[in-house]
């Protein structure tokens, strides 16, 4: 019989909904496995037992009087720091917002708990979501399930690393330029970034507004489906949230994926991918033709422009977004004899240097004389790249690439070569540039580590790659492998 943390999201919401099991077991079990593991992992940030502990009383005290069972009854969830709990810290990773308490919570949180969702906690992160493997948190690193000398990828680390080492079923992360596919597929989990604008971002600290996405993080597609019901939909608190209705992304899980075709644009992957990672993708393409589906070659010509134009974007955002971070308002103040000094003194100690890097640079892109050579031409070029999709999914229903071009690297081995670290991004950027959802499914291992299968589907159409994705578990069973981690 399976421990408690091992059992999916589905199977925790169905057995506390009959009432076969309470939701204050399944949050012991797991808090238990987070005292058991955590001091190795780091995944956490701020744990919050007592607020877990007491809202599963809650619901097992109203499903006792025969209430219906909500459609995430008793799920235990961890929550990227990005994301706003009211009252409660929330620090972006960065010291700059040491004793923030927000006012509010997010809507993406709200709806996951009024769903029946218990909140473990708050995860570990790079600072303000600016990294690609959580070494540039303010405040410690997180570590890779599957080999602790190994990052778990960023800038979502904390969460990707608390599912895959079972510390919680589901997590939440935030995806700006493959932040929740790149450490899903780092960690061998479930990562699914949704369409921009099909899950509200009020309560989510802003890096990059025009990119940014909440999505979830599971080991399994059934369980990001399931979560995704209740996480999508439209909401008045966020002017960029498409006025759509969530679907039951579940339904669509059993159509399978005889007759779809799948489009891959091997010209992009030519140069750059570890051979066993491109291996372990190959095999993945079989395993989805052997389950009916059609591999197609697609052409996306300008996708090897994609990082450069993200980091002209995504950087001047980003310096519009953070300049709210001055010691006046919240968080973190420096005393200084005057208010110029109190600003650089406080933004200069609270900002670690990958977000200093970027401030600089979306400055300068944004300054007079530069805007249109940088940021003018990165938008243009962003344009290209949403029509070369466009054109692709004219071609076939859903576009396939590995998800990084590596398994995951040792710490410190990236982070003197910032060009490097942005180049783990290469096959998730395009996506956000794009606004397009996308899914990283585990798909294998290369050296012992997890290799990721990344599927891209047209906007708003999340239930195709999420159809993709299960089809490719029913078939395989590289998502039941646990990182070799002692109870």
């Amino acid at each position: 019989m399976s421990a408690l943390w091992e059992l999916s999201a589905t199977e925790i919401a169905a057995r506390v909904g009959r009432r076969s099991l309470s939701a204050e077991e399944v949050v012991r079990a797991h808090l238990d496995r987070i005292a058991a593991l955590e001091p190795r992992v780091d995944a956490f940030l701020h744990l919050l037992p007592d607020r877990a502990l007491a809202a599963a009383r809650g619901l097992d005290a109203a499903l006792a009087t025969g209430l219906a069972a909500p459609p995430l009854a008793g799920v235990p969830v961890a929550l990227k720091d990005v994301l706003d709990l009211e009252g409660l810290p929330t620090t972006c990773g960065s010291r700059i917002l040491e004793g923030y308490r927000p006012p509010f919570t997010a809507t993406a949180v709200a709806r996951l708990e009024a769903a029946g969702a218990v909140v473990l906690g708050k995860t570990n992160m790079d600072e303000f979501a600016m990294g690609s493997s959580t070494e540039r948190s303010g405040y410690k690193k997180t570590r890779n399930p599957w080999d602790l000398e190994r990052v778990p990828g960023g800038s979502s680390g904390g969460s990707a690393a608390a599912v895959a080492a079972c510390l919680a079923p589901v997590a939440l992360g935030s995806d700006t330029g493959g932040s929740i596919r790149q450490p899903a597929a780092l960690c061998g989990v479930v990562g699914l970034k949704p369409t921009y604008g099909r899950v509200s971002r009020y309560g989510l600290v802003a890096f990059a507004s025009s990119l940014d996405q909440i999505g979830p993080f599971a080991r399994t597609v059934e369980d990001a489906a399931l979560v995704c019901s209740s996480l999508c939909g439209w909401d008045p608190h966020d002017a960029t949230s498409a006025a759509l209705a969530a679907p039951d992304f579940r339904a669509a899980l059993a159509a399978g994926v005889e007759g779809l075709r799948i489009g891959v644009p091997w010209a992009f992957l030519e140069k750059g991918v570890a051979t066993g990672v491109l291996a372990t993708f190959r095999e993945a393409l079989r395993v989805l033709e052997a389950a009916g589906a059609r591999v197609v070659e697609i052409a996306l010509p300008h996708a090897p422009h994609a990082i450069a134009t993200y980091y002209l974007v995504a950087t001047a955002e980003a310096s519009s977004n953070l300049a709210r971070y001055d010691g006046v308002r919240y968080g973190l103040r420096v005393p200084a004899p005057d208010l110029e000094r109190l600003y650089g003194e406080t933004r200069d100690r609270g900002f670690g240097a990958e977000v200093k890097r970027r401030i600089i640079l979306g400055t300068f892109v944004l300054s007079a004389g530069y805007h249109d050579a940088y940021y003018g031409r990165a938008q243009r070029v962003r344009t290209l790249i949403r029509r070369d999709f466009e054109t692709a999914f004219a071609a076939c229903d859903a576009v396939a690439t590995p998800t990084t071009p590596t398994t995951a690297f040792r710490f410190g081995e990236k982070t003197e070569d910032p060009l490097e670290m942005y180049l783990a991004d290469v096959f998730t950027v395009p996506a956000n540039l794009a606004g397009i959802p996308g899914a990283s499914i585990p798909c294998g291992f290369a050296g012992g580590l997890p290799v990721g299968l990344q599927i891209l589907g047209r906007p708003f159409d999340e239930e195709t790659i999420l159809r993709v994705g299960h089809a490719y578990q029913q078939a395989t069973d590289h998502h039941r492998h646990r990182p070799p981690l002692a109870a």
